[in-house]
C-alpha cells in the first residue's frame, strides 16, 4: 500500500530511540498516522513541527497497518508564530481541535483547504481572530453541527436576528424570542458577516461556537473535554482586548 499527499502536521511523538510517530491532516486521506524513521535526528526533527506543511509518502504492507512516512518540507510556519503569542496559541488551538474532532483516515477536503488557508494567515494578528472564528463555524458544519443563522426559526424573518437557540443552533429574532429570551445565546453580527467587527463582538462569537463545540460536538464524542489549547487561545485574545 502506498500513497502520496500534502498535508498539515498535527502531532509528533517519540517512537523508540530514533523514530517518531506523526499525525498528518491531508486533503485526500484525512487524518493519518505513520512512523518516520530517524524522526528524532538533527536533520528531520526540525522539520517535524506542528503546523508545518509537508509532502508525505505513506507506505505499509497492509492498509490497516500504521505504516511509515517519508517527509519533505513544503513550508514551515514556525517563523509566523515565533514573534506572536496569539499566533502560537492560535496554531495550537487549530491542531488541537483537528486532532479532537476528525476521525482517522476519513477525507475532509473542504475542511483541509480551509485549515491550510487559516494557518497561512498566522502572524497577521489583526486578521487571525475573526478568520479563526469562522473556521470554528466551518468545523462545526463539517462535523454535522452547523449553525443555521439565515432566518428566524420562529417567524421566518431574515432581519433583526439577535439570538441563537442553544438546542437547535438556529437564529432567533427579538420578536420571535418571546418568553424564551433568557434561555437563548446572544448572536453577534460578525457571525452573520455584517457590519464592522469589534474585538468584543468576536469574543461573543467565541462564546457561541464554544458552546456548540462543548455541548454538541464533545457530547457526540462521549463527552470528551475540549482541548485546553482552544481555551488558552480565547483567553490570550481576551487579555489582548482588555489591555487595548
Amino acid at each position: 500500500m502506498e500513497w502520496r499527499d500534502q498535508g498539515i502536521l498535527l502531532n509528533v511523538r517519540r517512537h523508540g530511540e530514533t523514530s517518531a510517530i506523526i499525525e498528518m491532516f491531508t486533503e485526500t486521506h484525512g487524518r493519518h498516522a505513520g512512523v518516520v524513521r530517524g524522526g528524532t535526528s538533527r536533520k528531520i526533527a526540525p522539520v517535524l513541527q506542528p503546523g508545518a506543511q509537508l509532502d508525505v509518502t505513506w507506505r505499509a504492507r497492509l492498509e490497516d497497518h500504521i505504516g511509515s512516512f517519508t517527509v519533505e518540507p513544503v513550508r514551515s510556519r514556525a517563523a509566523a508564530v515565533m514573534g506572536s503569542r496569539l499566533s502560537l496559541a492560535g496554531l495550537n488551538a487549530v491542531v488541537g481541535l483537528l486532532l479532537f474532532s476528525l476521525p482517522e483516515r476519513e477525507a475532509h477536503g473542504a475542511m483541509y483547504r480551509r485549515s491550510e488557508q487559516l494557518l497561512d494567515l498566522l502572524g497577521q494578528d489583526d486578521l487571525w481572530p475573526l478568520a479563526y472564528l469562522h473556521w470554528e463555524l466551518a468545523l462545526l458544519e463539517e462535523m454535522g453541527f452547523g449553525l443555521d443563522l439565515s432566518v428566524c426559526a420562529v417567524t421566518g424573518a431574515r432581519e433583526g436576528l439577535e439570538f441563537v437557540s442553544p438546542r437547535t443552533g438556529r437564529a432567533v429574532s427579538r420578536a420571535g424570542a418571546g418568553e424564551w429570551v433568557d434561555r437563548l445565546l446572544p448572536l453577534p453580527q460578525c457571525l452573520l458577516g455584517q457590519g464592522d467587527v469589534p474585538d468584543a463582538e468576536i469574543l461573543q462569537g467565541f462564546d457561541v461556537t464554544g458552546y456548540f463545540l462543548r455541548e454538541k460536538l464533545a457530547a457526540e464524542l462521549l463527552h470528551k473535554p475540549l482541548p485546553e489549547a482552544r481555551e488558552r487561545f480565547v483567553d490570550r485574545f481576551r487579555r489582548g482586548v482588555s489591555e487595548a
